[in-house]
């Protein structure tokens, strides 16, 4: 089968299984990032692959990386790709090596790396910076910008759903999202937002349709909004390690948390499918650590 031919038959299995457009192309890229080092598919060069991977790459990078291969073992095996001759895999095996584990099928995927967990929330903008940040965009009249940070500090919004708002949602109050595994996630955008942001667009001509626009009146890309943070960062010094989209996303959590202590009901906002995944956001930055000792610690 042609490489072309199974990498596009590969994205249609994901885009079945519900990944999103962006994690697609991620996975894809980790698949022609194997085969752009080896000729054929085999455990040696899966366990070879992951060195590489380790003297390259920073830890989340890898296990992305390894994350879009082993899906794509998945889909081989879907195929009925992954025989001896096919798939010049070595079956089985007497003891797995540290690079591979055995799923509860009796197939072979790479096992990710583990990485070291801080217990402190560093690169997540403060308060006090996403204040400042909107004061200053308002003054220079930079409305574009500051609409695209309220949002995202207001409603919790990943990038790519931030792309997704249009006026009807803005004047409904809110965005039903559907991810993976068909559930449905509703995307609430608070009044002070609406009273605010509604004139705004109404003003810039758009009645309807998609909110945030380029000149050519097409979808402004994530990537376009993560750059633009940075120079944004640059221009009012603020630390560019804070200024990411997700970042914003972060202080909506940490905000909701401070005002209304409810873990659970903030799950829910933001789609985690379990609450360990939102404990993130009660851990507090090393600062804020070094002060609760400085105060508590006196013996």
């Amino acid at each position: 089968m042609n490489f072309e031919t199974l990498i596009s038959d590969f994205g249609i299995y994901l885009e079945k299984q519900g990944h999103a457009a962006i994690t697609i192309r991620v996975y894809s890229c980790s698949v022609r990032l194997f085969f752009s080092h080896y000729n054929s598919l085999s455990v040696e060069h899966l366990q070879s692959y992951r060195r590489w991977l380790l003297e390259c790459y920073k830890p989340s990078t890898v296990n992305t990386r390894i994350l879009g291969m082993n899906r794509f073992l998945d889909f081989m095996q879907n195929r009925g790709l992954l025989d001896n001759e096919k798939a010049n895999f070595q079956s089985p095996i007497s003891a797995p090596t540290d690079s591979l584990r055995i799923t509860p099928t009796g197939h072979y995927r790479l096992r990710p790396i583990r990485e070291q967990k801080h217990t402190y929330l560093d690169t997540v903008i403060s308060q006090k910076d996403y204040d400042r940040l909107k004061r200053r965009l308002k003054k220079d009249e930079n409305y574009f910008w500051y609409f695209i940070v309220r949002f995202l500090a207001s409603t919790g919004a990943r990038v790519s759903e931030l792309r997704q708002i249009k006026m009807e949602d803005l004047q409904l109050g809110y965005l039903d999202l559907y991810s993976k595994g068909g559930k449905i996630r509703r995307l609430f955008f608070p009044r002070s937002l609406c009273g605010e942001a509604i004139p705004y667009f109404a003003s810039r001509g758009i009645d309807s349709g998609f909110l945030f626009l380029t000149r050519r009146r097409t979808c402004i890309s994530a990537r376009a909004i993560e750059m633009q943070l940075k120079t944004i960062a640059k221009r009012y010094q603020i630390n560019p390690a804070t200024m990411y989209p997700h970042s914003f996303r972060h202080r909506y959590a940490i905000n909701f948390l401070k005002r209304f202590n409810d873990i659970s009901l903030l799950a829910d906002l933001l789609g985690h499918d379990s609450i360990e995944t939102t404990r993130i956001y009660l851990m507090k930055s090393s600062q804020e650590q070094q002060t609760v000792i400085d105060r508590v610690v006196t013996w």
